[in-house]
């Protein structure tokens, strides 16, 4: 099955890049983004989740791209 493209960065809202895949849920998880069902998180950008996360944005970007670049 292929995954849908979507050019990730960090102002792309979690729910819709949960939307594309749920696969991706454990990427948010090891980041310690453990609320991903809550309809305000899944409405936040991933940018804004960092920051109340104490994550870097660019290092959970990094990580969504190489899961959606896989084959």
């Amino acid at each position: 099955m292929e995954k849908r493209r979507l050019e990730i960065t960090k102002d792309s809202i979690i729910g819709e890049v949960l939307d594309m895949d749920g696969g991706c849920a454990p990427i948010f998880l090891e980041m310690g983004m453990h609320c991903l069902g809550c309809p305000s998180a899944r409405g936040e950008t991933i940018a804004e989740a960092c920051s109340v996360h104490g994550e870097d944005p660019d290092r959970l970007v990094a990580k969504l791209r190489a899961f959606f670049s896989q084959d």
